[in-house]
Protein backbone atom coordinates (compact mmCIF):
# COMPACT_ATOMS: atom_id res chain seq x y z
CA UNK A 1 0.00 0.00 0.00
CA UNK A 2 2.56 2.35 0.54
CA UNK A 3 4.64 1.77 -2.23
CA UNK A 4 1.45 2.72 -4.67
CA UNK A 5 1.63 6.01 -2.31
CA UNK A 6 5.02 6.78 -2.59
CA UNK A 7 6.18 5.38 -5.83
CA UNK A 8 2.91 6.64 -8.48
CA UNK A 9 3.19 8.52 -11.73
CA UNK A 10 3.36 11.46 -9.80
CA UNK A 11 6.75 11.77 -9.89
CA UNK A 12 7.30 11.48 -14.28
CA UNK A 13 3.69 13.40 -14.46
CA UNK A 14 5.70 16.19 -12.20
CA UNK A 15 8.47 15.97 -14.24
CA UNK A 16 6.78 16.00 -17.79
CA UNK A 17 4.74 18.90 -16.77
CA UNK A 18 8.21 20.94 -15.79
CA UNK A 19 9.64 19.72 -19.49
CA UNK A 20 6.45 20.74 -21.24
CA UNK A 21 7.19 24.50 -19.26
CA UNK A 22 10.63 24.53 -19.92
CA UNK A 23 10.01 24.02 -23.70
CA UNK A 24 7.13 26.91 -23.84
CA UNK A 25 9.47 29.53 -21.74
CA UNK A 26 11.59 28.31 -25.16
CA UNK A 27 9.14 29.09 -27.33
CA UNK A 28 8.05 32.50 -25.35
CA UNK A 29 11.52 33.75 -25.32
CA UNK A 30 11.75 33.30 -28.88
CA UNK A 31 9.22 35.00 -29.79
CA UNK A 32 9.94 37.87 -27.81
CA UNK A 33 13.93 37.62 -29.37
CA UNK A 34 11.71 38.01 -32.70
CA UNK A 35 9.55 40.66 -31.69
CA UNK A 36 10.62 42.93 -34.97
CA UNK A 37 11.67 40.55 -37.05
CA UNK A 38 9.35 40.88 -40.53
CA UNK A 39 7.46 38.27 -41.30
CA UNK A 40 7.68 36.25 -38.16
CA UNK A 41 5.15 34.60 -36.65
CA UNK A 42 4.88 33.37 -32.80
CA UNK A 43 4.64 29.83 -31.49
CA UNK A 44 3.08 28.53 -28.28
CA UNK A 45 2.09 25.18 -26.90
CA UNK A 46 -1.31 24.40 -25.41
CA UNK A 47 0.01 23.38 -22.03
CA UNK A 48 -2.92 21.33 -20.99
CA UNK A 49 -3.30 19.34 -24.46
CA UNK A 50 0.35 18.65 -24.28
CA UNK A 51 0.48 17.40 -20.98
CA UNK A 52 -2.98 15.17 -21.37
CA UNK A 53 -0.76 13.58 -24.21
CA UNK A 54 2.42 13.14 -22.68
CA UNK A 55 0.21 11.41 -19.59
CA UNK A 56 -1.14 8.90 -22.48
CA UNK A 57 2.14 7.76 -23.42
CA UNK A 58 2.93 6.82 -19.82
CA UNK A 59 -0.36 5.11 -19.50
CA UNK A 60 -0.73 7.28 -16.58
CA UNK A 61 -4.56 8.32 -17.45
CA UNK A 62 -7.16 5.72 -18.32
CA UNK A 63 -10.96 6.28 -18.79
CA UNK A 64 -12.27 3.28 -16.30
CA UNK A 65 -15.66 5.54 -15.41
CA UNK A 66 -18.14 6.77 -17.69
CA UNK A 67 -17.61 9.97 -15.71
CA UNK A 68 -13.93 10.82 -16.54
CA UNK A 69 -12.78 13.47 -18.79
CA UNK A 70 -11.62 12.46 -22.24
CA UNK A 71 -7.92 12.43 -22.73
CA UNK A 72 -7.36 11.72 -26.28
CA UNK A 73 -6.04 14.35 -28.22
CA UNK A 74 -3.18 15.12 -31.17
CA UNK A 75 0.14 15.77 -30.41
CA UNK A 76 0.57 19.24 -29.81
CA UNK A 77 4.42 19.54 -28.71
CA UNK A 78 5.85 21.36 -31.92
CA UNK A 79 3.84 24.23 -30.83
CA UNK A 80 1.17 25.98 -32.65
CA UNK A 81 1.36 29.33 -35.01
CA UNK A 82 -0.22 32.00 -33.42
CA UNK A 83 -2.22 34.65 -35.38
CA UNK A 84 -2.34 38.32 -34.29
CA UNK A 85 -5.80 39.67 -33.38
CA UNK A 86 -5.36 43.54 -33.87
CA UNK A 87 -5.87 43.97 -36.97
CA UNK A 88 -4.06 47.40 -36.58
CA UNK A 89 -1.14 45.83 -35.26
CA UNK A 90 1.25 44.97 -38.10
CA UNK A 91 4.24 44.03 -35.47
CA UNK A 92 4.24 39.72 -35.33
CA UNK A 93 4.34 39.78 -31.73
CA UNK A 94 2.18 41.10 -29.09
CA UNK A 95 4.79 41.92 -26.28
CA UNK A 96 1.76 42.19 -23.95
CA UNK A 97 0.78 38.58 -24.90
CA UNK A 98 3.98 36.97 -25.10
CA UNK A 99 4.74 38.41 -21.36
CA UNK A 100 1.56 37.41 -19.99
CA UNK A 101 2.21 33.65 -20.91
CA UNK A 102 5.39 34.06 -19.78
CA UNK A 103 4.35 34.98 -16.34
CA UNK A 104 1.35 31.91 -16.58
CA UNK A 105 4.06 29.47 -17.59
CA UNK A 106 6.47 30.38 -14.68
CA UNK A 107 3.56 30.20 -11.96
CA UNK A 108 2.82 26.47 -13.57
CA UNK A 109 6.29 25.92 -12.90
CA UNK A 110 7.09 26.93 -9.60
CA UNK A 111 3.86 25.01 -8.90
CA UNK A 112 5.63 21.65 -10.03
CA UNK A 113 8.43 22.56 -8.48
CA UNK A 114 7.07 23.11 -4.77
CA UNK A 115 4.46 19.92 -5.69
CA UNK A 116 7.69 18.10 -6.64
CA UNK A 117 9.47 18.99 -3.18
CA UNK A 118 6.46 18.11 -1.22
CA UNK A 119 6.04 14.75 -2.90
CA UNK A 120 9.92 13.91 -2.12
CA UNK A 121 9.06 15.44 1.58
CA UNK A 122 6.99 12.69 1.88
CA UNK A 123 9.44 10.43 0.63
CA UNK A 124 12.21 12.02 3.36
CA UNK A 125 10.07 11.72 6.05
CA UNK A 126 8.83 7.87 5.35
CA UNK A 127 12.62 7.07 5.06
CA UNK A 128 13.12 8.98 8.39
CA UNK A 129 10.60 7.39 10.53
CA UNK A 130 11.35 3.60 8.51
CA UNK A 131 15.01 4.27 10.44
CA UNK A 132 13.91 4.77 14.11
Amino acid sequence: MADNFLFNNTYSMLGKSMDISTKRHSMISSNLANMDTIGYKSKDIDFQKALKVEMEKTGGLSVTDKKHFDVGVNNPLEGEFRENDDPYNIDPVNIDTEMNNLIENNIKFKSNVEMMLRKVGILRHAIAEGGR
